[in-house]
């Protein structure tokens, strides 16, 4: 459950959080966007301990990678987290560019297909490029489409993020019994709602994840199953220059065992971080609390 009462602290974070996003959302755009990620790559992240965290992941999974382009790994992963944070909070203009986006991959036709036919869809995703480039885009090209999100843990933060995640495409679901209920009644209407797979989940099934076991939660494809809706993977990579995104779409993954659906989630987003690395969220504790395999 989520805290209600703002300690000190997330007074003091939220504060200044509020007035960074505020400063930053004065600048032009196309200036705001790489200024962001700057300075989120270069003071932030060391302040807060990221490049370490990118270097362990890496080391966990990648423990072949070259020293150079570790080094490089560990300016670009918080570097693009800072321009998908100000691009959240950037709406207005981050829709009006999705209106070029570009939907490419062989799931493209199922998707359309499935908005036509007014048929349920889970779009899987994962903390990659910037999940929130296929909810915009498909938002502003008359789709359906809504969210599930996790509550910030500072409620003062979670409020205004909240709103940033509804102003991209709403309607936004909380994971919570609430959320979920609502969540439902959307996808029975014929919505689709974008759902990320790579989050630690205590209690969730032990699964491979980029050659490592993962603790990965199943209910995006029990829900798949149970509501009849079309699990498709998608994926918003960023572009070369910085600001735009092409959406890469994969066909729906075959209802079956949960297990084996989640499965074919993790091996999907692995193969996208395989193509580019270092769009991945390596700052995320995905791993933790799980023993490396033997060699």
């Amino acid at each position: 459950m989520s805290r209600t009462e703002p300690t000190f602290q997330d007074r003091v974070v939220d504060f200044a959080a509020r007035g960074f996003i505020r400063a930053a959302k004065m600048l032009p755009y196309r200036w705001r966007v790489p200024a962001m990620g700057w300075i989120v790559s270069r003071v932030a992240a060391p302040l807060a301990g990221w490049h370490r965290r990118v270097r362990d992941n890496l080391a966990h999974v990648r423990p072949d990678m070259p020293k150079d382009q570790v080094r490089r790994m560990e300016r670009a992963v918080p570097d693009n987290f800072g321009r998908d944070l100000i691009e959240m909070y950037s709406a207005d203009e981050f829709r009006e560019r999705a209106r070029s986006f570009q939907f490419q991959g062989d799931g493209v036709e199922a998707l359309f297909a499935a908005r036509d036919a007014k048929r349920p869809v889970l779009l899987i995703t994962g903390h990659f490029g910037n999940y929130d480039a296929p909810r915009a885009a498909l938002s502003v090209n008359g789709f359906p489409v809504g969210g599930l999100y996790n509550p910030m843990a500072n409620p003062l933060f979670n409020e205004h993020y909240v709103a940033a995640l509804g102003s991209i495409a709403s309607p936004v679901f909380e994971r919570s019994r609430r959320g979920m209920s609502g969540m439902i009644r959307f996808l029975r209407g014929g919505g689709m709602v974008g759902i990320v797979v790579d989050q630690y989940m205590k209690h969730g099934e032990t699964l491979d994840f980029m050659g490592q076991p993962a603790k990965t939660a199943l209910s995006a494809a029990e829900l798949a199953v149970k509501y009849d809706a079309l699990a498709i993977p998608i994926y918003g990579v960023r572009k070369e220059n910085g600001l735009d995104f092409d959406l890469y779409v994969e066909p729906p993954i075959p209802h079956g065992d949960p297990a084996e659906m989640t499965q074919a989630m993790n091996d999907s987003l692995g193969r996208m971080v395989d193509r580019f690395p270092d769009q991945w969220f390596w700052i995320h504790r995905r791993w933790k609390r799980v023993r490396p395999k033997q060699g």
